[in-house]
């Protein structure tokens, strides 16, 4: 059973792999949304649930991202080939610096020092023409890469979803690797792995690096999606939203990442539609908010704590 479990990942995405052509537009591009979502969580998950760093500031790089994609593609658009690795290395950048500077707080600081910069990042986009102020900015032509063109929306859903497996996969490595074994260390006593002789500081920075790096891959797809950026993408509340994700599918835990990027979306896909909730549909960030205040009193280990909290109950029936 637990073999079967750790396969699990792979067959959904094989699944969704197979289901592909056969949805409906509107089910398809909420599929691409929820993937992407899914990476962007994913990234900060590096960041809090296995290093334990949280950040108020993340969007800064999921912004930053779709933004550099939109802007060095032009009127006549550009080369996945380039605008990916570029998207990522702003990303990566600003995160360097970032990083650099707000490692050497703890705690709440840590948490203020990384929404402050962020915040600086969306009033650089907001408060100057660079990127078409509070408008921003269209996307004329989506990237392509020789038959791989993101104008085609089957393309985009499975460009996305081999994304999405490269993330998880990347960071399941990760976690195996004695880099994760360190950044384990470190969220559970930062104190004894300094005393033991580890460079803290270093893994951190590299850390949050790689996670600015991969909400940088998730800007890109995001921008490639929409065709369009604004200054929101780096808004606080952005941040929050991808933090209540993971908390809401379970703090350390891959698969929690995206569950919970599921579960909030389709919450406030649900909430927001009035052939559903009726009129309280233009009260959804109220509902929205009370569901999730109940998700958290009644799974405080997220919806993936689900299963061990129910197995007791199945081995004393047995």
């Amino acid at each position: 059973m637990k073999s079967l479990s750790n396969f699990l990942p792979l067959i959904c995405a094989i699944a969704l792999a197979a289901l592909g052509p056969f949805l409906g537009p509107y089910l398809g591009d909420l599929v691409v949304k929820v993937m992407i979502l899914s990476i962007f969580a994913l990234s900060l998950e590096l960041l809090v649930g296995m290093t334990g760093l949280v950040s108020l500031g993340h969007a800064a790089f999921y912004g930053i991202g779709a933004y550099a994609t939109v802007l060095a593609s032009g009127k006549e658009g550009g080369n996945i080939a380039v605008l990916l690795p570029l998207a990522m290395g702003c990303a990566a950048a600003y995160a360097l610096v970032t990083g650099a500077l707000s490692l050497r707080t703890r705690g709440v600081y840590f948490i203020m020092v990384t929404l402050a910069f962020a915040q600086m990042a969306f009033f650089v986009f907001h408060d100057t023409p660079v990127g078409g102020g509070s408008d921003g900015i269209y996307m004329y032509i989506r990237p392509a890469l020789g038959a791989l063109d993101l104008e085609n929306s089957k393309v985009q859903f499975y460009f996305v979803l081999g994304a999405l497996v490269f993330t998880y996969g990347l960071l399941a490595l990760i976690r195996r690797s004695r880099f994760g074994a360190a950044l384990a260390g470190i969220r559970v006593n930062e104190q004894r792995m300094r005393a033991a002789g580890f460079p803290v500081y270093g893994y951190k920075l590299a850390a949050f690096v790689i996670a600015g790096a991969l909400a940088g891959l998730a800007g890109f797809l995001v921008a490639s999606r929409d065709g369009v950026v604004n200054p929101e993408l780096l808004a606080w509340h952005n941040s929050g939203e991808v933090l209540l994700m993971i908390i809401l599918g379970g703090l350390g835990h891959l698969r929690g990442a995206v569950i919970g990027a599921v579960a909030f979306t389709l919450l406030k896909e649900l909430l927001s539609t009035h052939a559903i909730v009726g009129p309280l549909a233009d009260h959804w960030q109220l509902t929205l908010g009370l569901c999730i205040i109940a998700f958290v009193a009644l799974l405080p280990k997220g919806i993936v704590g689900l299963r061990v909290r129910l197995a007791p109950k199945k081995e004393a029936t047995a």
